[in-house]
């Protein structure tokens, strides 16, 4: 019998941190990993270490050999009754979360470790006012990893009614509205923004959000991304741009230009008029430009305020 994940007790705590509720179901899938050996085989495939796991969750990414992400995770760790180790949950891209249970059996050919997608549960963002601390013990109810402008995620069981988990009054977002806040930011998330293979770990921001460790044992495409890192330089980075007119999908991957025309990076997503681009930092605060079918759009990119500054080492 699978354990509740959000025991009543716990539930008076998320009136001290909810002020938006967005439902994650179509846009991020979850996978169960479960046996003895879950952790040690992760160690052997993501970016991050699974020690990290103690505090709830963890973000990481899946890198081809290569050494460029292939997929953007959330790892949660849940305590199974009676059971010699907890399961892990690994969050995905819904559209992908195939794609990545094959990824991880490629690998699993003498770890005892289960894969299987878990359409049961459901994942939820829950974006608050202040940034209070969560209760010890809330199970599956956690602070996103990845920062404290990101919330908390909050996992359910399907087909559940999230208002009789948080309290009166408290605001359902939608999809549209959660993507916004991200970009706002300039927090990636999903294939559309991350398209497998493309770019370097350390260009996704990985060491901002809390994504990678850099003295953990060997992992899947981690030589470049080590050789990167010890060189200190990193040319280009996503980051948050604003167009001067709402983009569309055919815009996605399309070449950023100066005024002079010289190529200064990909548009990768966006909403509206918000969206993420991988540029050359040089560019950054120059006069940019899109150009589709003819029509010039603006693109106007910039830092993120909660990055460290460059003097902070990372």
């Amino acid at each position: 019998m699978r354990p509740r994940l959000l025991p009543r007790l716990f539930r008076p705590w998320l009136r001290h941190m909810s002020s938006a509720c967005y439902p994650l179901a179509e846009h991020r899938g979850l996978l169960r990993l479960r046996g003895p050996s879950t952790e040690s085989f992760l160690q052997g495939l993501i970016t991050n270490d699974t020690e990290r796991l103690k505090d709830g969750a963890m973000y990481a990414h899946l890198l081809n050999v290569q050494g460029r992400s292939l997929y953007d995770v959330i790892l949660y760790r849940v305590p199974v009754p009676q059971a010699e180790s907890p399961d892990l949950l690994m969050e995905c891209d819904a559209a992908v979360v195939d794609a990545v249970q094959r990824h991880l059996q490629v690998y699993n050919f003498r770890k005892k470790v289960s894969v299987r997608p878990c359409p049961e549960l459901s994942v939820w963002a829950v974006i608050q006012e202040k940034p209070d601390p969560l209760p010890p013990g809330a199970l599956l109810c956690t602070p996103d990893p990845r920062g404290p402008l990101m919330g908390c995620r909050l996992i359910t069981d399907t087909g559940q009614d999230v208002r009789d988990l948080i309290p009166p009054g408290t605001q359902l977002g939608s999809i549209r509205d959660y993507s916004r806040h991200r970009y706002q930011h300039g927090i990636a998330e999903g294939v559309k923004d991350l398209p497998p293979g493309e770019a370097l770990p350390l260009e996704c921001n990985l060491v901002y959000m809390n994504g990678i460790s850099f003295s953990k044992g060997c992992y899947v495409g981690q030589e470049l991304t080590a050789r990167t890192h010890h060189t200190g330089v990193i040319r280009k980075r996503l980051v948050p741009v604003r167009l001067s007119s709402p983009s569309s999908a055919d815009w996605e991957g399309a070449e950023i230009t100066t005024s002079s025309g010289k190529s200064a990076g990909k548009y990768r997503a966006g909403v509206e008029e918000l969206g993420l681009a991988l540029l050359r930092l040089a560019h950054v605060g120059e006069e940019l430009h899109i150009t589709r079918g003819g029509a010039s759009v603006s693109v106007t990119a910039f830092l993120p305020s909660w990055w460290p500054s460059p003097g902070d080492g990372a």
